[in-house]
Parts: structure tokens; sequence; C-alpha cells
């Protein structure tokens, strides 16, 4: 019987995204045997009432896992704020969590995956993230499972050991970077990971992934990651609080189970190039930009 990690889902207003993440979830290898905990954050106006109301009747009748706990919420905390509370109370229980919002469809495998390799690294310090999703990269030669410095947010897992370097003070985090590591933390550029920094800082958006990523990076940390995605997001549809509408994002999702995860704890260069290339590219052509931004304008 394994030790498996719980799973934390953050849900607020949007009924069908999260039917449809539930839906995914159920039909994941391990499903039955994992402790599901919902978190339903509380309207934070009276517009948004009736659609977190839907939210929560929907809940009622979740089943397919060991266990389902529902948390309502009674205040507003934001998704930030729910996210980091709700991860800091699940990995302190049982040491370790696995982590989605509610616009994530998985893959059979996800959960297994998440499992294998949260016990595959338990006892390496530097593996600090367990990223599902990844970029529909263009090098089809990259191994299974690789290591890379950023943290995708977009389904993941963690453990208590690593958890407890998260560092909420942007102030803080700022503080210990340098133009060398600016230029190492956004890909060289290539990715507007420092800017969201500074967007925080100017409060011009409540990331908590951005703070976690700069958290593991100044701890020398890695991620794992898969090279085809076990995660499609369906949250850019310009339904969410954080996401617009854009599909460069939109992936073929892995059908196969992950089974080979690297030895060897250092970044790979291979998938770091092949990221960087995706990132600088994935805008397209200028004309390919003219044509989706005139798509957004008319609301297509």
């Amino acid at each position: 019987m394994q030790n498996l990690a719980p799973i934390a889902l953050f849900v607020y207003n949007r009924p069908e995204h999260t039917r449809r993440t539930i839906s995914y979830l159920q039909q994941n290898l391990l499903a039955d045997e994992s402790r599901l905990y919902i978190f339903c954050d509380a309207a934070k106006t009276d517009a948004d009432k009736p659609k977190v109301e839907q939210v929560r009747q929907l809940l009622n009748d979740v089943s397919g896992f060991k266990s389902v706990k529902v948390v309502l919420r009674d205040q507003n905390l934001g998704l930030a704020e729910s996210i980091i509370s709700g991860v800091t109370k699940l990995v302190y229980e049982y040491g370790k969590v696995i982590v989605f919002e509610d616009d994530l469809l998985s893959s059979p495998y996800t959960l297994q995956y998440f499992n294998d390799a949260l016990t595959k690294y338990a006892n390496h310090e530097q593996v600090m993230h367990i990223g599902a999703y990844m970029y529909n990269l263009h090098d089809k030669t990259l191994p299974e499972t690789f290591f890379y410095r950023a943290a995708t947010s977009w389904g993941w897992a963690t453990w208590a050991r690593a958890w407890k370097n998260f560092e909420p003070d942007v102030d803080k985090l700022i503080n210990q970077f340098d133009n060398l590591k600016i230029a190492r933390f956004s890909i060289e550029g290539k990715m507007n990971f420092w800017k969201q920094i500074e967007q925080f800082k100017a409060g011009k958006n409540n990331s908590w992934a951005i703070r976690w990523y700069a958290s593991i990076f100044l701890k020398n940390g890695l991620t794992l990651n898969p090279s085809q995605s076990l995660i499609q997001n369906i949250g850019h549809d310009g339904t969410g609080v954080h996401s617009n509408n854009e599909d460069m994002y939109h992936v073929q999702m892995a059908r196969k189970q992950v089974t080979q995860f690297p030895d060897v704890i250092q970044e790979n260069e291979q998938a770091y190039k092949a990221i960087k290339h995706f990132l600088a590219n994935r805008k397209g052509t200028l004309l390919q930009r003219v044509r989706r931004f005139v798509r957004q304008q008319m609301g297509r």
C-alpha cells in the first residue's frame, strides 16, 4: 500500500471548469486511494455569489476518492492566500501535497507520476517541486522527465521540507537578486518572470507562484518536469482571475504512464534549451501576433 500524497484542489466561481477538473481527476489511477481536500474561497463581490454557490452545490456529491473533505471559506482570501494556507496545512499534516486549481484537466497517469516522483526524490533536498504541465516543445528527443530551474504552477507537488523555504515577502526575495541572477531567473530574458516579481511588488498581481519559483531559485533548487504534458489548462478562455484568452499554451496530453525519472540531480541542458526556444518563439511571427490581437479584440 503506497503512502499517497493528499490532493489539494482550489476552487472559486467556475462550476463548469471545476466539474471537468474533478471528472478528469476521478479517472486517474490512484484516485480511489487518494484523499481529496477541496478548498472553496468565499465570494469577493455580490456578483460572484451565485457562481460560488453553484460550485459549492456541485461539491456535495463528489465521489471516487478515498475521502473527500470540502473546506468552505467564510471570507474571501484570494487565490494566493487560499493556496498558501491550504498547501501549508496539508504539507505539515502529510509531509507532501499534490496541488490542483479548478481549470486543470489531468491525464489518467498524473497522480501516479506525482506519487512516484514524490517517493523517489523524497530525500533529495535540491529537488523542491514537481510540475506536471509542459509546453508543447519542438524537441521530441528529450527524456521522459527532466530537471529544470523554473516551477510551473498548473498541477504540481512538493514536500514539507521544500515548502518550508517558501518566502512570501517579496522584498526579502528581491534583496537576494543581482543582475546575473535576474538573467538566469528569467531564462535569459525569454520569460517575464522578473517582471512578475516587480508587478507583485507594485501591487499589480497577487501571484503565489512567482514567489514560490523565486524561493526555489534562490535555494538553487530544481523542479522535475515531464517532456510531454500531463495537464491541459482550460482556464485560458478569459474566465479566470489571472487568465487571458490564449492558445499558445495548448498541449496534447500524454496518454501513457511516466516510467523514467532522472538519477542525476542537475538541470537538463537540452531541456533548458528546448524551453528557452519555445519561450522565445511562443508568440509567433509579427503577422501571427497581429492576427491573434485582432481576434481577441473581436472577442472570438
